[in-house]
C-alpha cells in the first residue's frame, strides 16, 4: 500500500504549462503503476495518463497526448504530469492513483483498479 499525494495544481491562462506531482510513500515503489485522473465539473472521472511499474511505460488519454508527459523517479518516489498547452477543458481536480502489479506493461484505464488514491490537486484554467 502506498500513501499519495498530490502538489502543483493552479490556475493558469489557456496555452500555459502546469507540472504536478504526486508523491508517494511506502516500499517496493517501481512495481506501482501510477494512473493520473481528473474529474471535471459535472463529469465522471477519467485517466488521462498512466506510467506503468518496472518498465515505466507510458499511455495517454487521446486528447492530450502530445501535451502532457508523465516521468517517474523511483528514487524518490514521486511521478509528474507536465502539461503543456493547456485548454479550458483540462479542468478539473487530478488524483494519482497506485496499482501495485507484477505485470511491467500494465495501466488500467478503470479507476476501481487502484486502490491507493491521493487526496486530489485543482487544475484551472481559464483566462
Amino acid at each position: 500500500q502506498l500513501r499519495l499525494v498530490e502538489s502543483g495544481g493552479g490556475l493558469v491562462q489557456p496555452g500555459g504549462s502546469l507540472r504536478i506531482s504526486c508523491e508517494a510513500s511506502g516500499i517496493n515503489f517501481y512495481v506501482y503503476a501510477i494512473g493520473w485522473f481528473r474529474q471535471a465539473p459535472g463529469k465522471e472521472r477519467e485517466r488521462v495518463a498512466c506510467i506503468s511499474g518496472i518498465n515505466g511505460k507510458t499511455y495517454y488519454k487521446d486528447s492530450v497526448k502530445g501535451r502532457f508527459t508523465a516521468v517517474r523517479d523511483n528514487v524518490k518516489q514521486v511521478v509528474n504530469l507536465q502539461m503543456n498547452s493547456l485548454k479550458s477543458e483540462d479542468t478539473g481536480v487530478y488524483y494519482c492513483a497506485a496499482l501495485k502489479t507484477a505485470i511491467g506493461n500494465l495501466c488500467p484505464t478503470n479507476q476501481s483498479q487502484y486502490p491507493d488514491w491521493g487526496q486530489g490537486t485543482q487544475v484551472t484554467v481559464s483566462a
